[in-house]
């Protein structure tokens, strides 16, 4: 073949083999985001754990100020893994984790529920009735917002898949910052609605 034909042959084919080559990477994100099943049981029994802030120092980066209000860790089981890049909080908690712990991480109660996330807010729905009583999944169960204390903790939590064990320790915050920006986060478990979010500075995330 001459090297003009090849050449031609290469023009040709380069489209099927794009093509080929985003179907793989494709295949491969997919197969990277699957979620992780487990069967019936409690997978995390403990419950968060927070306690007076070490030191009540404030600390300041890009602009914003960060107020320790607690402590703060956690194991529990990822209902949820939303990512937010365009709304004005991105740039400070690009994740947000709906996480349960307790009857919340258990398999023969979550496939009852129809759980989503959307617009920094953690939604679950049942049909019927709900597999344990309400109060019992607002007391179990929580959506954070968190803020990565660096780069390293921030490719942890953008790996997270729906249904793994993840530890997390850090502070909850509140941050201030330009224009009269304000985010507080919850310091209870036993809260919904409004403000029930638990904003998270994490210093470490471990996935299991």
């Amino acid at each position: 073949m001459h090297a003009d034909d090849l050449l031609d042959s290469l023009r040709e084919r380069a489209p099927l083999l794009v093509g080929l080559v985003l179907i793989a990477a494709l295949g491969g994100y997919v197969w990277s985001r699957r979620p992780v099943n487990h069967p019936p049981g409690v997978l995390v029994p403990e419950n968060p754990e927070q306690e007076e802030p070490a030191s009540p120092a404030p600390w300041t980066r890009d602009g914003y100020r960060f107020h320790p209000l607690a402590d703060f860790r956690l194991e529990a089981r990822i209902l949820g893994s939303e990512r937010y890049r365009f709304d004005p909080s991105a740039e400070l908690s690009p994740v947000d984790f709906a996480l349960g712990w307790g009857p919340m991480s258990d398999s023969a109660v979550l496939e009852r529920l129809d759980i989503s996330q959307s617009g920094r807010w953690y939604h679950y729905r049942w049909r019927n009735a709900p597999p344990i009583p309400l109060d019992a999944i607002i007391r179990h169960s929580a959506n954070m917002h968190l803020v990565p204390a660096d780069a390293r903790v921030k490719r942890q939590l953008l790996k997270a898949r729906r249904g793994q064990i993840v530890a997390l320790r850090g502070k909850l915050i509140r941050i201030e910052g330009p224009d009269g920006f304000r985010w507080t986060s919850s310091t209870t478990r036993s809260d919904s609605g409004d403000g029930s979010c638990e904003v998270v500075w994490v210093e470490d995330a471990r996935l299991k």
